[in-house]
């Protein structure tokens, strides 16, 4: 297992890319199947990684709690390489409970994760909706437990979508706050 601490391009207020994927519930979504929520938490995570499967708990809780928040999984690893990652796994991981976002998608060609500058499992990308157009607010942890063995006691992502949900800039978006996991398996 091979650590990686997020770090992407897009910066704050740059718009979030397109994307066209097929979900856990037979249907393909897009950015614009979110256009009537405030804002959009799209997480790059997988069924293995033990980082990513620490924090399904917290991404269930946020989905549920915010109901103007489209919590969206995005698990763009390479299941040849680890197959508990497939397709197949993702349907049962939802159906069991185990997530339970508003969506849980596949980017078997990496288009998405590139796009994003997505490198780790888990890595959180949350947007703002300003007018027709999704603006990052902020990219970063989604709580202060760095392994997952560890406990949070601070909990960014919550703090960073009351924020957004208040019409509030991030307060902490400009730090060098990375989430941190298991690189994302590329196909080669």
């Amino acid at each position: 297992m091979t650590l990686t601490d997020s770090d992407s391009d897009l910066t704050i207020g740059d718009p979030a890319p397109e994307f066209s994927l097929p979900g856990t519930d037979g249907a393909t979504h897009s950015l614009a199947d979110y256009a009537d929520y405030a804002a959009l938490l799209a997480v790059f995570t997988c069924n293995h990684c033990p980082y990513a499967k620490a924090k399904f708990e917290e991404l269930n809780h946020l989905a549920a709690t915010y109901d103007d928040l489209a919590v969206v999984g995005i698990n763009s690893n390479d299941d040849t390489r680890k197959p508990d990652d497939s397709f197949e796994r993702m349907v049962e991981y939802v159906e069991s409970g185990t997530v339970a976002y508003d969506a849980y998608l596949r980017d078997e060609s990496h288009e998405v994760a590139r796009a994003y500058g997505a490198v780790c499992t888990p890595d959180p990308f949350l947007f703002a909706r300003e007018g027709a157009v999704f603006s990052l607010a902020y990219h970063g942890r989604i709580d202060n437990a760095m392994s997952p063995d560890d406990d949070p006691d601070r909990f960014h992502m919550r703090e960073a979508v009351a924020a957004v949900l208040s019409g509030e800039d991030v307060p902490f978006a400009d730090e060098d706050l990375p989430s941190r996991g298991c690189d994302i398996k590329w196909r080669r």
